[in-house]
């Protein structure tokens, strides 16, 4: 079987059992403010109607920010992505949310954005290509998560994450580097996860592997 972006549920079991828990989440998200990548899927145990308002509750299709995810990303169940509607105003004696519960038919869009504002923005959050993000893990708003980086189960990810970087816990630090910096600058480079679909097909071996010298020569066949 080939791979297939457009498939709602990429996998298949030999027996030709679809397992529904798992989504091309590209195939199930239809919100202005999230942009996914081919091939990044989801996995939860329980089908869902509504994956945009699990993955990022607080992401409203009026929010000034955006959820952008690469390709190839890897969520595992519970993912959660907190954006900053979901942030109180901090500066003064309470930040309990009054505005949120003293709209009316007079509300206008206008008054909603500058509620927004109030929370401040800390810009859009930021998922590479190739990122695996393990169970139950949080995304704080404002993050960028580099290419190829790893994410622990229960981690809360409150700072940026460089690229081809284990972090993990609450909050989410640095565990090791997965390669040494001449690597990591290659493979950002090279990025497989660009290429023709036959190509990737083709040298599934290799670019799971390890052999950084037959990558390089896949990339410039």
């Amino acid at each position: 079987m080939k791979l297939n972006a457009r498939t709602k549920h990429p996998m298949v079991m030999p027996d030709g059992t679809v397992v529904k828990q798992v989504v091309h989440l590209k195939e199930v998200i239809d919100h202005p403010r999230i942009e996914v990548g081919e091939f990044t899927y989801y996995h939860n145990f329980n089908e869902m109607e509504d994956y945009a308002s699990y993955l990022a509750p607080y992401l409203f299709r009026i929010s000034p920010d955006r959820l952008i995810i690469g390709k190839f990303v890897q969520m595992a169940h519970g993912v959660r992505f907190i954006t900053n509607a979901a942030n109180h105003e901090m500066r003064g004696f309470s930040t309990y949310p009054f505005w949120n519960f003293m709209m009316s038919a007079e509300t206008k869009p206008d008054d909603i954005s500058a509620i927004f504002q109030k929370c401040g923005n800390r810009g859009d959050t930021v998922v590479g290509n190739d990122v695996w993000i393990g169970m139950e893990a949080t995304i704080m708003p404002g993050v960028t998560i580099g290419d190829g980086a790893i994410i622990g189960s229960k981690s809360v990810v409150t700072k940026d994450v460089e690229p081809y970087t284990i972090v993990g816990g609450n909050p989410a630090r640095p565990i090791r580097k997965r390669f040494d910096d001449a690597t990591v600058k290659t493979l950002q480079s090279l990025r497989w996860w660009d290429w023709p679909i036959e190509t990737i097909e083709a040298n599934i071996e290799v670019i799971t592997g390890g052999d950084l010298t037959a990558l390089k020569a896949l990339a410039k066949q």
